[in-house]
């Protein structure tokens, strides 16, 4: 079973992406901020990490190159969550090494089937 870290400071979309990764057979596991989701992912040794941009502590995008500095985390497939939908929100969250960008308000399902697709090339 594949584990995801979700790490999202607003708890209606977190309980809403929980729900829908646990109802599509993922293992998942919640944090609020930046800081928490960097001990989740030593701790946890999740499989893919989806992450809100803006955050307290660390934001998404710190944390996302945070996590890309790390010989252990560098691969960790990574999607970017955000309500900046411009061009350069996106540009920003590329170049620190997301993998893939959503912007809020999202389809769930289309969520998940973007977590899906990662993980199968990430195993391929």
């Amino acid at each position: 079973m594949a584990r995801v870290l979700v790490a999202e400071d607003d708890p209606d979309i977190q309980q809403l992406v929980m729900y829908k990764l646990d109802r599509s057979g993922f293992e998942a596991m919640a944090v609020s901020d930046g800081v928490a989701a960097l001990a989740a992912v030593r701790q946890f040794r999740p499989h893919a990490v989806l992450i809100d941009v803006r955050m307290p502590g660390i934001n998404g995008i710190e944390l996302c190159r945070e996590l890309r500095r790390s010989p252990d985390t560098a691969k960790l497939p990574i999607v970017m969550i955000s309500a900046q939908g411009r061009p350069q929100d996106r540009e920003l969250a590329y170049a620190a090494g997301c993998d893939d960008y959503v912007i809020k308000p999202f389809s769930p399902r289309e969520l998940v089937e973007r977590v899906q697709k990662l993980l199968v090339e990430v195993r391929a």
